[in-house]
C-alpha cells in the first residue's frame, strides 16, 4: 500500500510502498477515508532538531487525524461490521493506569513502556491506504461524511478539550472569548465557542480569508498589526477577554494573549509554536489562569463527533489524492493553505 513516511528529523517525508498491516488481537483494520495533515507533522520533519519526547522515533507513517471504514477485525474483536465508518482517537496509552482507565491516554503514566505517543506520532498513522487501530480507539460516525470528519480527531478534539477546561470563565452574562490564529484548530474553536457558550467570540489572524471564514461563523474579527490589542479591548469595553485561546504559541501571540486577557480570566496556550513569555507579577492581570493543554480524551472525541453529526461544527477541508499528499505537506509548511488538507487515498 502507499504511505507517507517520516524518515528523520529535518527531512521531508516520502511517499512510498509499504506492506499493508494486519490487525492483531483487539485491533481493527480500517480502509482510510481521510487523513488530515496537521502542523504538528511539520514540526516533526521541518522544525524539530530531534525527538523532544523519546516517543517519536522514526521511521513511521504520519497521520494522527484519521477516519476510515472497517475492512477487517483482529482476533477477539466483535461488534464491528465491514464498511462502517469510524473516527480514530490517536493517543494510545498503556490502558492500565488511572488516566488511561478514564480515557485520558494523553496523560498515560507509562508512555515509555508503550514506546510511542499516538498513531501517526511514533506508531504508524493514517496517511496511508490502510491503518490498524485498537478497537477501543474508534468512535462511530454513522452516516456522517468521514472525509470531512477526519480533522476532528485533532483539529476538533484539541480546541474542544481546551474550551471545556476554560468553561467556568465563560459562564455568565457578558463574557468574551478570543481565538488567536485561525488555522484548522482556530476555525473549529470559533464554532465550538459559538455552540457551547453565549460569549462574544473575537478572532484574530493575519490572513483576511481566514477572518472572513471566522466572521461567517459569527465571530467578531480584528486584523493583526498596529492597534490590535486596543481594538480587542474595545470589544470588551476595556475590561479584557475572559478566556483567550492561543492556537499558535509563538512569542508574538503569547504576548498578545497576555496583553488582552482580563483579570481573573483564563489564558490557554494550545499551539506548539515553541514561543516563550517573560512572565512576572505585573505583566499579566491579577489571578489569571495561565495554562497549556494537550489534545483531549476519548470521551471528548465522542462529544465532538456528536456536535459534528448535529451540524454544530463543520471543518473547512481541502481534499488531496494520495499521489499529491506531499504537495499538501509542502503547502502546509509554506503557509499556503486556507483550509485543513485532507488526503483521500481511495478517491472522492
Amino acid at each position: 500500500m502507499r504511505a507517507v513516511v517520516f524518515e528523520g528529523y529535518k527531512t521531508f517525508p516520502v511517499l512510498r510502498e509499504v506492506e499493508r498491516p494486519v490487525p492483531g488481537p483487539g485491533e481493527v483494520l480500517l480502509k482510510v477515508a481521510g487523513a488530515g495533515a496537521c502542523h504538528s507533522d511539520v514540526g516533526l520533519f521541518h522544525d524539530f532538531e530531534g525527538d523532544p519526547t523519546g516517543l517519536l522515533t522514526p521511521p513511521f507513517i504520519l497521520g494522527h487525524e484519521t477516519s476510515g471504514w472497517v475492512e477487517e477485525v483482529g482476533p477477539g474483536v466483535t461488534g464491528f461490521s465491514q464498511g462502517e465508518a469510524y473516527l480514530v482517537y490517536g493517543p494510545t496509552g498503556c490502558g492500565r493506569c488511572p488516566a488511561c482507565s478514564r480515557g485520558q491516554d494523553t496523560y498515560c503514566a507509562r508512555p515509555h513502556e508503550v514506546g510511542y505517543a499516538a498513531m501517526g506520532l511514533g506508531r504508524d498513522g493514517g496517511m496511508a491506504d490502510y491503518l490498524v487501530a485498537p478497537a477501543r480507539n474508534l468512535v462511530p460516525l454513522g452516516d456522517a461524511d468521514p472525509v470531512a470528519a477526519a480533522p476532528l480527531a485533532d483539529a476538533g478534539l484539541t480546541p474542544y478539550h481546551a474550551i471545556r477546561r476554560a468553561m467556568p470563565h465563560l459562564a455568565g452574562g457578558g463574557r468574551s472569548a478570543l481565538v488567536i490564529g485561525l488555522g484548522g484548530l482556530g476555525l473549529v474553536a470559533v464554532q465550538i465557542l459559538r455552540a457551547l457558550t453565549g460569549a462574544t467570540v473575537i478572532a484574530t489572524d493575519l490572513k483576511p480569508e481566514a477572518m472572513e471564514q471566522a466572521e461567517a461563523h459569527g465571530a467578531l474579527t480584528v486584523p493583526g498589526g498596529e492597534g490590535q490589542v486596543e481594538r480587542i479591548k474595545e470589544l470588551t469595553g476595556g475590561r479584557g477577554v475572559d478566556a483567550v485561546f492561543d492556537m499558535v504559541g509563538v512569542d508574538a501571540t503569547l504576548a498578545l494573549a497576555a496583553s488582552t486577557v482580563a483579570q481573573l480570566g483564563a489564558l490557554t496556550v494550545v499551539g506548539i509554536g515553541g514561543g516563550t513569555y517573560p512572565w512576572n507579577f505585573f505583566t499579566v492581570p491579577y489571578e489569571v489562569t495561565f495554562s497549556s493543554t494537550y489534545w483531549g480524551t476519548i470521551e471528548d472525541l465522542h462529544e465532538v463527533v456528536a456536535m459534528y453529526r448535529a451540524g454544530q461544527i463543520t471543518p473547512v477541508v481541502e481534499r488531496y489524492r494520495m499521489d499529491d499528499a506531499l504537495d499538501a505537506y509542502a503547502r502546509l509548511r509554506d503557509g499556503e493553505l486556507s483550509a485543513r488538507a485532507v488526503v483521500v487515498p481511495h478517491g472522492w
